[in-house]
């Protein structure tokens, strides 16, 4: 678990550059999650999602809040009798948002609880699916959920030596309560759709829903 570990962060130092802070957090039963911070002046749309408000972005800062501790084991098919203690998806989380808007360094605690959903409720974290937390990701934000998207832009996977299956870097996209209502019925392409042709920017932590009708 340790190798793997300090693999995994040796991949998101070279990807990220050095993380400016970090902060660990341990639940009843499980493995201890870290989260850690990295500051960037964002140059582009690599984690997923649309760049947003038509305005070029060079020079625009965002923070990146990333897991640390959630590949350690692989996630188990929660049909499966008995979880396979080495083969399984393995992933840690990437959530990017604009610098200096909101109070988002209080999102680091949720994002360890949704780091340790997989060992917590047995559910594999996978492109496409969603997370629920059931309160805001930070005091006031109007996201209580995230959808989860495609890996390998922002940091590339990290391959592992076999039988073990690569950690994938999944970027997190959050929704207000219409859009995760809309996702169930629509599906995560029409909403990944509907952000683009709106042009809206996914990493405002103060946007609005983007309209649905």
């Amino acid at each position: 678990m340790g190798e793997i570990l300090a693999l995994v962060e040796a991949r998101l130092r070279t990807a990220l550059g050095e993380p400016d802070a970090r902060a660990s957090v341990t639940f009843l039963g499980t493995d201890r999650i870290e989260v850690l911070r990295f500051q960037d002046s964002w140059s582009g749309s690599p984690d997923g999602g649309s760049t947003g408000d038509g305005r070029s972005a060079i020079g625009q800062d965002v923070v990146r809040y990333v897991t640390l501790g959630m590949s350690a084991q692989p996630m188990a098919d929660p049909s499966a009798l008995l979880a396979d203690p080495v083969k399984g998806p393995r992933a840690e989380l990437i959530l990017t948002v604009r610098a200096g808007l909101a109070d988002t360094d209080q999102v680091l605690r949720p994002l360890a609880t949704l780091a340790a959903s997989p060992q917590v409720e047995g559910v594999v974290v996978a492109s496409g699916g969603s997370l629920d937390l059931g309160a805001p990701l930070w005091p006031g934000a109007p996201f209580r959920s995230v959808l989860i998207g495609e890996s390998g832009g922002l940091v590339p996977d990290l391959e592992l030596d076999a039988p073990l299956e690569p950690v994938r870097f999944l970027p997190l996209l959050p929704m207000t309560a219409n859009e995760a209502a809309w996702k169930r019925v629509r599906g995560a392409q029409e909403l990944q759709e509907r952000w683009l042709a709106n042009g809206t920017d996914l990493r405002d932590p103060l946007r609005r829903s983007v309209s649905l009708d």
